[in-house]
């Protein structure tokens, strides 16, 4: 299928100058299974040695049961879990099962079956230890672009991908985030996929207050909110590979001072013991730092609100989405160039509906800040190698192969003698370098 739509698709250059691609057309998924047969499935972490598995069945009397174990075909562990549903409007959704396995062996490749019927399906948990692969693309929609995408993405192998916001592009019309599931399920049912939630998950209606927001989100996408003592599934944050600290911030829900996400995210960050966890990550939808003419300043008073934290905890980078275009910054604090800020990388690019957001302002005031930008279609690569180094890329999609457009080694914070948490270390412009 892929090859083919390549043939239709495939941007072409021009007097050598890179054409951009229009939208991509919708892909509805459908199920063609028995009532029974598990759908949309999808896996989360939890915790350092737990998996969540997710899928929903149509046939409410299906148990919320996983059988799995190491070997094909034998399954020596069971798991009960529980399940949900909900209604929105007119429509009520399947019964969606919600199953923890563990504790599981790391860098292990896991079989496993749902509600005991059904095709066997595999993952692969995460490394306990460094080096570890992750994948970061954010607002993936379901169109021919998320497919290239995910088809491009799929060409490499990885631990877990993480998604900052912006997920089916459903917008209240609840059976595309049942297309959405059986989209992306041939990936997320094989390697674990932490998301959070962006303007098109919020699916709010002010005057009814019996719908409320993030339904959908909530009831299909759980998240590991309460093992990071998070009192919503908006925010939360996990460890991996015993050196990543990953937190996953709300840009839709409250974030001022006095705010549940505030209190928490000033608890997540004092637990993070940096000679222990040298690496801090943080993901959000709407971009701190942007010069793109698409949601200018969106992300302004959030950044007011929160900056500080990040800074003075020396996160190492912020990944956005939101606006559909690739653009990476130097390191950042207080619109000024800082080597002790966090470098802030916008990758709303996974092929959403939508389609790209092509214009940035050349004499925006972030513009010398910007280091490298391109409205193109692709996703991200970060390999953390070890406690002090990372190799950063994105790849371009639109090309018959996925292209790397951009790359660059980058060193952790917690690494950096000038930078460790405490230091009065005034950073200034003078000092940086790329």
């Amino acid at each position: 299928m892929f090859p083919i739509l390549y043939l239709l698709f495939a941007t072409v250059l021009c007097n050598g100058e890179f054409m951009r691609p229009p939208p991509g057309k919708m892909i509805l998924t459908r199920h063609a299974e028995s009532s029974s047969y598990p759908q949309q499935v999808h896996i989360s972490a939890v915790g350092t040695d737990h998996m969540r598995v997710s899928w929903i069945t149509t046939d409410k009397r299906v148990p919320s049961i996983v059988e799995y174990g190491t070997d094909s075909g034998t399954y020596d562990m069971t798991a009960t879990g529980e399940h949900t549903s909900y209604r929105y409007f007119s429509y009520v959704s399947g019964k969606i099962h919600h199953v923890n396995m563990g504790p599981l062996l790391p860098d292990t490749v896991y079989y496993y079956r749902c509600g005991r019927v059904g095709d066997e399906f595999n993952f692969k948990t995460p490394p306990a230890v460094l080096p570890i692969d992750f994948v970061v693309a954010g607002d993936l929609g379901q169109t021919e672009w998320t497919a290239s995408t995910l088809y491009h993405v799929n060409q490499s192998d990885y631990d877990m991908l993480l998604l900052p916001g912006d997920l089916s592009y459903a917008d209240t019309q609840q059976p595309l985030w049942d297309a959405f599931g059986r989209f992306v399920e041939p990936y997320a049912r094989k390697r674990p996929w932490m998301v959070t939630q962006g303007n098109h998950e919020v699916e709010a209606f002010p005057v009814l207050h019996d719908l409320h927001p993030f339904a959908a989100y909530n009831s299909r996408w759980p998240m590991p909110y309460q093992e990071s003592g998070s009192p919503s599934n908006l925010y939360y944050s996990f460890d991996v590979a015993a050196a990543i600290h990953v937190v996953m911030l709300g840009s839709y829900t409250d974030f001022d001072s006095n705010s549940a996400q505030y209190n928490w995210l000033v608890a997540d960050l004092a637990k993070v013991d940096r000679s222990k966890t040298p690496w801090l990550i943080v993901l959000l939808h709407v971009p701190w730092y942007n010069t793109n003419l698409a949601h200018q300043g969106e992300g302004e008073s959030m950044r007011k609100a929160m900056e500080d934290l990040l800074y003075k905890a020396r996160v190492d980078v912020v990944f956005s989405g939101h606006v559909h275009a690739y653009e990476r910054f130097m390191r950042i604090y207080n619109n000024k160039a800082d080597p002790c800020g966090p470098m802030y990388i916008t990758i709303g690019d996974g092929g959403n509906r939508e389609g790209l957001a092509l214009e940035f302002e050349k004499d925006h005031k972030s513009a010398h800040l910007s280091v490298f930008h391109e409205a193109s279609f692709g996703h991200g690569r970060l390999k953390v190698m070890n406690g002090s180094s990372a190799h950063w890329s994105w790849h371009r999609n639109d090309d018959s192969v996925s292209t790397m457009r951009d790359e660059l080694w980058l060193e952790s914070l917690s690494s950096s003698s000038a930078c460790k948490v405490g230091s009065h270390f005034v950073a200034s412009a003078d000092h940086y370098e790329l």
